[in-house]
């Protein structure tokens, strides 16, 4: 599914979260958006969505304006949107019974996700109970689980440890390999935003706007986490966070 995001801005009261906002993503294309805190990362992932309406400039889903949520799009959010009244595997094919899938089905497919982040041990216990690494992980199976089109990405590994984080960053990078979905991921971390996608837009501060695209044409490549391409490139977006402005 393509995204586009058209001349899109965002305004709450006297505040301007983005202003002028453009960029596309292709059918099947992996991308990393970076930029400094506030700048509307957030806010361009609730357009895309369908949480959020934009306050001009349209929002386009292979063409279509994008008016409300669709069940061919994932959404990883900040706060993981886990519900604490249900066990881990409840909340893992919750977006599955959602779709009115069957409940076998919706079980198997939910704890294979949860096998794959490492919380299968853990299906019957509560949300509260888990670590907020383990409850960040929980949000990746769910979506993971939904195998759907777009999947749409806040911060999703940004409480784990190094390693972890590393692992899960392997994950999803095997199952956008594997699956060919359209993926948009929102970091703070450059080292991420270059392992995982295969064009980096830099955004400025407030209000949030496009100011550096850099390709990465050697994601998914075997050892490129270690190449010193992946360092040179780790180096030129960091030279465009500050051009940028980011602090």
């Amino acid at each position: 599914m393509r995204i586009e995001f058209k001349d899109v801005s965002v305004s709450y009261d006297e505040l301007h979260a983005l202003a002028g906002f453009n960029l596309t993503v292709g059918s099947g294309e992996s991308v990393a958006i970076i930029g400094p805190s506030g700048c509307g990362k957030s806010t361009m992932l609730r357009l895309a969505a369908g949480l959020t309406a934009p306050s001009s400039g349209v929002v386009l889903a292979d063409g279509e304006p994008i008016t409300h949520p669709r069940q061919e799009v994932a959404l990883i959010l900040q706060d993981y949107g886990l519900l604490p009244w249900k066990s881990v595997l409840a909340n893992a094919e919750l977006g599955l019974r959602i779709r009115r899938m069957s409940r076998k089905l919706a079980r198997e497919r939910a704890m294979a996700a949860l096998q794959q982040v490492g919380l299968a041990p853990f299906a019957r216990m509560r949300p509260k109970e888990l670590s907020g690494g383990m409850q960040q992980r929980l949000a990746l199976a769910r979506s993971i689980a939904l195998e759907s089109q777009v999947l749409l990405m806040d911060e999703p590994l940004s409480a784990l440890d190094a390693l972890l984080r590393e692992d899960l960053q392997d994950l999803l990078l095997e199952t956008w390999l594997e699956r060919h979905h359209t993926q948009i991921l929102v970091t703070h971390s450059i080292e991420e935003a270059v392992f995982l996608g295969q064009r980096i837009f830099v955004m400025a501060p407030r209000p949030g706007r496009v100011v550096a695209q850099i390709d990465n044409p050697r994601v998914g490549e075997a050892g490129y986490r270690s190449s010193q391409e992946f360092f040179d490139r780790c180096t030129q977006v960091r030279d465009a966070l500050h051009e940028g402005g980011a602090r």
